[in-house]
């Protein structure tokens, strides 16, 4: 949101400020140059946004694959602590985003904390299943032969997020812990109206402990973006709940994403209530079954 200063007549001037994409732990500019401006829901400026290309897609993509092995052999436990760090820091930072969350999305003050703080609560909730979502889901299974046979839940790898585009940080973080804390990496297309909260959990996630690349996020127009990160063929699933509501878009990207047989969830017709409890359905939407076979007394 812009910021302002003193001129020299002492009048108070306002600091525009541009932000940038956050791709693979860093802030560069839109590989193609453009930019957007951010209004709130009176039409007053906010700020100017990047509007992210396919080419910005293609390179979060890769920071997303590279950054995959290290982050899915770190044992549950440590993501959690790690997903548990960004409640901290998002918590910290919670007049900012109490703010950006009032101004983005036009609600009341009181809203608005209650949204940021049921975020922090679902960064907790998320962070708290990262060491136990193996043993609801996992299993022994009985074999008749001098056997173990175990199966295990292991992350899809690299996972595409259209964000909500009306809870732009209730939801956001709604769709993205679930994905991180299981061991996949993402790249996240945030609300094109609404991406400020998104830009300063950037800075949130930039700040904490997690690596370079795990969570990448592109502002701009999810249809400049979202058919290239459908079709891509290094991304393994997508969750296109951003495109709720918009049939047509959703069906399209639905098809490109058949391409090379990806995990999709699919777009519901409206947005669902972000408040609601989410339980497992997204911690388990993007984690592959390993079974394992051991010999008795080997």
């Amino acid at each position: 949101m812009p910021t302002t200063k003193t001129s020299a007549s002492g009048a108070r001037l306002d600091v525009r400020k541009t932000y940038k994409l956050y791709i693979g732990g860093a802030f560069p500019r839109s590989e193609s140059g453009r930019s957007y401006v951010v209004e709130d829901t009176s039409g007053r400026f906010l700020a100017n946004a990047a509007h992210a290309s396919r080419k910005d897609a293609r390179d979060a993509v890769a920071a997303a694959r590279k950054a995959f092995p290290g982050w899915a052999a770190k044992t549950p436990y440590n993501r959690g602590q790690v997903v548990y760090r960004v409640a901290e820091v998002l918590e910290g930072r919670r007049e900012q985003f109490v703010d950006e969350v009032r101004r983005s999305e036009g609600i009341t003050r009181r809203r608005a904390e209650a949204a940021v703080d049921r975020s922090v609560d679902r960064l907790v909730w998320y962070a708290g299943w990262a060491d136990k979502v193996a043993q609801v889901v996992g299993s022994t299974n009985p074999v008749a032969g001098p056997y173990f046979d175990f199966s295990v839940p292991e992350p899809t790898g690299v996972v595409a997020v259209l964000a909500p585009q009306r809870s732009s940080l209730l939801g956001l973080v709604s769709v993205l812990a679930p994905v991180v804390v299981t061991g996949n990496t993402c790249v996240v297309t945030s609300s094109f109206e609404r991406p400020l909260p998104a830009i300063t959990l950037s800075e949130v996630l930039a700040t904490s402990d997690v690596p370079g690349g795990v969570v990448n996020v592109l502002t701009g127009r999810v249809g400049d973006t979202a058919p290239w990160l459908a079709s891509h063929m290094d991304v393994n699933a997508i969750d296109l709940v951003g495109a709720a509501g918009d049939t047509d878009h959703a069906r399209e990207l639905e098809l490109a994403a058949a391409d090379n047989l990806k995990r999709v969830i699919r777009a519901p017709d409206a947005e669902p209530d972000w408040t609601a409890d989410p339980g497992l359905g997204r911690l388990t939407a993007f984690l592959e079954t390993k079974t394992v076979w051991h010999p008795i007394g080997i």
